[in-house]
């Protein structure tokens, strides 16, 4: 089967409508109808604003990134970017062609 990765990355406490983004984005993929989504909190990382950002600094508690991942169909992430989008929270986001399927049958 042929599909799209589509990756969204965050931070652990950022928030968009008083929700926490990576939960926003996992109900947002729900409603929109997507199979499934997986959140992933980080050990450490960097963005944009070259900040690092690690687990053993107490100080940067709820500052770890947050990646936001669906395998989906075209239609299904061109559906979820475009609902994203119309937020006015800027979140960066990586979409890419894949290979997925079954080793067995479920």
């Amino acid at each position: 089967m042929d599909a799209v990765c589509l990756r969204f990355y965050t931070l652990e406490k950022r928030k968009l409508h008083g929700t926490l983004v990576h939960d926003w984005l996992l109900d947002q993929a729900q409603r929109l109808g997507l199979k499934g989504g997986t959140a992933l909190r980080a050990s450490a990382g960097f963005g944009h604003h070259r900040v690092l950002h690690e687990d053993r600094f107490f100080e940067l508690a709820g500052e770890l990134p947050v990646e936001v991942e669906f395998i989906t169909d075209a239609a299904g992430a061109d559906r979820m970017l475009s609902r994203v989008k119309e937020e006015p929270l800027p979140i960066y986001y990586v979409r890419f062609p894949v290979e997925s399927g079954w080793t067995h049958e479920a």
